[in-house]
């Protein structure tokens, strides 16, 4: 069957990311209705702090040195998330901005996923290679800030740059980004906003 992986990453039911990828999804699976959606709440999932084993495991597999069984352990951790996205035909990714970037437990998954033999190679000679297939992958970013018409109040988008470059790093190239925003201020704009940004993600989503 195949799969759309929903990563979502916003702690709030009713955040705007979220309402967002709600809105995508709805005509997503009007278009595919035999598709499986696989939701990674990374607020609820279980992910391993990236200190001991796991950062050890990191190093001796750069260095080509046998695990200990701790470090075995803990890597199969990020073995088993770098796989359920590595399946995935399609990536759905919401998530709000946080002080200008992403939040802390975005960043925790893709530390634990970014793994030398696992969504990357590195070899001496040549450098860093991905090790995923490209795949199509929509970004949902909300900020308290306009960046889609370029009102954002003075505010710098760190989360778009980050999440275009991790992503390229393992493979994955196929990316676009949809911001919702202002969502907060006069009503007015907000209102405004999200009503042409839920009419894209409809659109979007019934032919992605």
């Amino acid at each position: 069957m195949a799969k759309l992986l929903h990563l979502s990453c916003s702690p709030r039911a009713e955040s705007w990311s979220t309402a967002g990828a709600r809105v995508f999804l709805d005509r997503f699976r009007e278009a595919r209705p035999d598709w499986d959606i696989d939701v990674v709440d990374i607020w609820h999932e279980r992910m391993p702090e990236f200190t001991g084993p796991i950062v050890e495991a990191k190093y001796a597999r750069m260095k080509a040195q046998a695990f200990t069984e701790a470090q075995r352990d803990s890597f199969a951790e990020a073995e088993r998330m770098a796989m359920r996205f590595s399946l995935a035909d399609r990536v759905l990714i919401s998530t709000p901005m946080w002080n200008f970037g992403i939040p802390y437990k975005l960043k925790q998954w893709f530390d634990i996923i970014v793994q030398p033999g696992l969504t990357f190679r590195f070899d001496p000679s040549q450098g860093y290679f991905p090790l995923l297939k490209d795949r199509p992958t929509l970004v949902i970013l909300a900020s308290g800030s306009d960046f889609a018409t370029g009102m954002n109040r003075g505010r710098i988008d760190m989360a778009t740059p980050y999440l275009r470059e991790i992503l390229r790093f393992i493979g994955i190239n196929d990316v676009r980004f949809v911001p919702i925003g202002p969502t907060t201020g006069p009503q007015q704009p907000i209102d405004a906003a999200r009503e042409r940004t839920y009419q894209r993600l409809a659109a979007m989503g019934a032919a992605f």
